[in-house]
């Protein structure tokens, strides 16, 4: 098996790896670094997230830490259509149901994995098999003061809801550009949360995702200044 690549030691040399990746198809990169691509993603969701992550040599996995905590760089992947459209919202991270008390935007998992964020767009029409899909041009994000103030009044927002034991009551139409929906692989998995008498109840675990129209927009700015 080939040697792991190790993690980059500067933003520059991440985005100069990231870049190298452009044009190559999923299946360019499995093979190089020997791995078996599936033949669909209805099981393998975040294969083409860890695939990169392990091309480009991050570290923190699935944990709170972003993906290349020495550089403070998270690493999205984000289908695009023909057009260059998102596919699907954006997953950011599991949100809190419980232990909320005190918790703060500024300190919050939110904000720290969208302090600066590598998107690498790719192919996501589910015409093309997994391993012929393309990779497209990386971007290097960090958001701007409105989108900051439009993501720090979408977590005030579901993080009131939750603290109030008001979760189940929480939908996909809340949030102008994030929303909280359930985060498992089916129903059977259940977390802890508070109901509306402060009491403990089970309830499926949620997770942060930004609106197709948010991640539309962080594109449509990069590519058509």
């Amino acid at each position: 098996m080939p040697d792991k690549p190790t993690p980059p030691e500067s933003i520059e040399q991440l985005l100069s790896r990231a870049n190298e990746l452009a044009g190559l198809t999923l299946g360019d990169i499995a093979k190089e670094l020997d791995i078996q691509v599936p033949k669909n993603f209805k099981r393998e969701k975040g294969w083409t997230g860890q695939l990169l992550e392990l091309k480009l040599g991050a570290k923190a996995g699935s944990t709170p830490q972003q993906d290349f905590p020495d550089l403070g760089v998270e690493l999205k992947t984000i289908p695009i259509d023909i057009n260059g459209m998102p596919l699907e919202t954006t997953y950011v991270c599991y949100a809190h149901l419980t232990d909320v008390a005190g918790i703060n935007w500024q300190d919050s998992n939110v904000r720290n994995k969208l302090n600066c964020v590598l998107w690498i767009p790719i192919e996501g029409d589910r015409q093309i098999p997994p391993a012929q899909r393309r990779i497209a041009t990386p971007l290097l994000w960090r958001p701007n003061h409105l989108q900051l103030n439009a993501l720090k009044q979408d977590w005030e927002e579901l993080m009131d809801m939750i603290s109030l034991g008001d979760v189940e009551n929480i939908t996909a139409r809340h949030g102008e550009v994030m929303q909280i929906r359930p985060k498992a692989a089916d129903g059977s998995a259940l977390t802890d949360a508070f109901g509306a008498d402060g009491s403990k109840i089970k309830t499926r675990p949620r997770g942060f995702y930004l609106r197709k129209s948010f991640t539309q927009q962080i594109l449509h700015d990069a590519f058509n200044d």
